[in-house]
């Protein structure tokens, strides 16, 4: 097995320890919604630390329920990811053009400089 292969099979397996382990170790359950967003913990921590708190503006678009916004917050995620993905392999195939470009004009410049019948 090649170093990378090894690498990514290790990357792999801590990529599933940390999406399964929460779950088979139980942790949230002493909780009403174990796994609840950064934002719903935030807010639960500010009303326990200051009760009167007011939000200084409100959310432009509501969903209307836990589903919806999870969907989105994937839709959010998928877009990204695929800009990303877009975004390197530009680049990938860009560079990969300049080095056969690189390679072609090498090729003809030799072509060039080895006299015919030798």
């Amino acid at each position: 097995m090649s170093r990378n292969a090894k690498i990514n099979a290790l990357l792999l397996l801590a990529v599933a320890a940390l999406a399964v382990l929460p779950l088979a170790l139980g942790l949230g359950d002493h909780r009403e919604e174990p796994f609840t967003g950064s934002d719903a913990e935030a807010e639960t921590a500010i009303t326990e630390i200051e009760p009167d708190y007011e939000p200084w503006f409100s959310p432009l678009y509501e969903p209307p329920s836990g589903e919806v916004e999870s969907a989105l917050f994937a839709l959010q995620a998928a877009l990204g990811a695929g800009v990303l993905a877009y975004y390197f392999g530009l680049r990938r195939g860009r560079r990969q053009g300049e080095q056969r470009a690189t390679a072609a004009a090498e090729a003809t410049s030799v072509s060039r400089d080895t006299p015919e019948g030798d």
